[in-house]
């Protein structure tokens, strides 16, 4: 059996002579839309702010939710304009434009908007009442624990880790969720 070896990419398996498949528009959208730092950061900063709006109960879900909804919103913007106003200008000697700054800032933070997706839809299952505020509130954190393990797993995936990295990429990212659920838990 011929063993493989990592092309020119450093990708485990493939040879130097098949050709990398081009990757599909999922795919694309998915590695730099979800599986980013702004993704990872995000689902950390809804965790925060859920811990911090559900502080001492006052306040369901439906106030948790909003105020959460509210400051990503906040910190997205934050961070498109930081993001343009960085990448605006001189840079490898071309000139960036305004309007090519901005876009690329957008398309960088999604995963900003996007983490907030899963945990603030638990926190309207609640609002609505679906399921009880407080359960709400407790679910909306494990399931930042959940993203965040997921990110870490196809993070290391993609570079070809076998699935003991991936497991300690996916425990290592996640620890930073169980830090939000230890610190409710200590806190309230």
């Amino acid at each position: 059996m011929r063993e493989s070896t990592p092309d020119a990419a450093g990708v485990p398996g493939r040879h130097a002579s098949s050709p990398r498949p081009k990757p599909t528009f999922a795919r694309e959208l998915v590695r730099t839309t979800f599986v980013t730092e702004e993704s990872v950061y995000g689902v950390i900063l809804v965790s925060g702010m859920i811990v911090v709006a559900s502080f001492g109960g006052g306040g369901g879900s439906y106030e948790v939710f909003w105020k959460v909804i509210g400051t990503v919103i906040v910190f997205w913007a934050a961070h498109v304009y930081a993001g343009t106003v960085a990448h605006h200008g001189l840079d490898d000697d071309r000139v960036i434009g305004l309007r090519e700054a901005f876009r690329e800032s957008v398309r960088r933070s999604l995963g900003l908007l996007a983490s907030a997706m899963i945990p603030s839809f638990i926190l309207l299952l609640g609002a609505t009442d679906a399921i009880d505020d407080a359960l709400a509130v407790w679910c909306a954190l494990w399931a930042g624990v959940v993203v965040l393990a997921v990110l870490g797993w196809v993070a290391f995936a993609r570079r070809g880790a076998a699935w003991p990295m991936r497991a300690a990429g996916a425990l290592g990212t996640a620890a930073f969720g169980l830090a939000m659920i230890a610190l409710k838990a200590f806190i309230h």
